[in-house]
């Protein structure tokens, strides 16, 4: 059984990889930069962007420090990553994608519940 995805603070309706992406969408669009998906195993999918860059965290469970996609030779440091409770982040461009490559993968893991074969991602546990 391929595992459902709802957005937390949205509806608890599961959502559509496509849906998901617009969710996503039309956050950024309103200002809403960290978007946390929750599946019906529980795990969680973190996505945090600055609109350019995106940190795409995949966690197994509550208090699993995860694993996350990278962008190997991507150099530099980005900021403008506002969390929910309006904290901004900076990360190394290497830690995070670029913001059509996060979308993909989002789809991809509400679509199938694992990262795409051609992904680069680190395990931080």
């Amino acid at each position: 059984m391929i595992e459902s995805w709802v957005i937390n603070d949205d509806s608890p309706v599961p959502v559509s990889p496509a849906v998901a992406l617009e969710a996503l969408r039309s956050r950024i669009a309103s200002g809403q930069l960290e978007t946390w998906l929750t599946s019906s195993s529980g795990r969680s999918l973190a996505f945090v962007t600055n609109t350019d860059r995106a940190m795409v965290i995949l966690l197994e469970e509550e208090g699993d420090p995860g694993e996350h996609a990278v962008d190997p030779g991507a150099e530099g440091v980005s900021d403008g990553f506002v969390l929910s409770n309006g904290e901004g982040d900076e990360y190394p461009d290497e830690d995070t994608a670029p913001i059509h490559e996060a979308f993909e993968l989002v789809e991809h893991i509400v679509g199938t519940g694992s990262w795409p074969a051609d992904t680069r991602w680190v395990v931080d546990r």
